[in-house]
């Protein structure tokens, strides 16, 4: 798991995971990622030290991006799941010239705005020959806590509306949810 949206005040603690990962391998300069629930996890936030910025130009994240792709010890692994920053940016053009991508998985809060970086992207995965697996609505709704009352704070429906468009599959919705936060927290 490669998260490339760490540029936070603190490392990330994903599932109780801190720390740094350890450099090893037969070569001594493999990184061993770190572990845990068997999942292995990798993060440009476990790289820096706590507060520090991650302010990288292109060809600096293009090294770490085919760093994290050739020289982390992922082992065998069923899945590998990486989560890009909104866009059609460097980063994703990079990574699906040079790996093999299965699919991609399109994230967008279901507002206009949002809307148009997610088409822009699918558009750009198209063009380079990678398939659109389906769509998640993020943020999708907000339930209050006190009273039930559901609220569409970002709107309803536009990723829903936008994958039947695309003839994807819609994956589903993530609700604007407190716990949601926690868990990600």
């Amino acid at each position: 798991l490669l998260d490339a949206d760490i540029y936070g005040p603190s490392q990330p603690k994903i599932m109780g995971i801190s720390g740094k990962p350890q450099i090893g391998g037969l070569d001594g300069k493999t990184i061993l990622p770190l572990r845990s629930y068997d999942i292995t996890i990798m993060s440009m936030g476990f790289l820096v030290d706590p507060g520090e910025a991650v302010v990288w130009r292109g060809p600096m994240l293009m090294g770490a991006l085919q760093q994290f792709m050739g020289q982390v010890e992922w082992g065998k692994l069923d899945i590998l799941l990486v989560d890009l920053p909104p866009g059609t940016g460097d980063v994703q053009l990079t990574l699906a010239q040079k790996c093999q991508l299965d699919g991609a998985i399109i994230v967008s809060t279901p507002q206009d705005i949002a809307l148009l970086d997610a088409k822009k992207a699918m558009q750009m995965f198209y063009k380079l020959n990678v398939p659109i697996i389906g769509m998640v609505e993020n943020m999708s709704t907000y339930t209050c806590t006190r009273c039930g009352h559901k609220e569409d704070i970002f709107g309803t429906g536009g990723v829903q509306a936008e994958a039947r468009k695309a003839h994807v599959d819609f994956l589903g919705e993530i609700p604007l949810d407190v716990k949601v936060r926690q868990a990600s927290d």
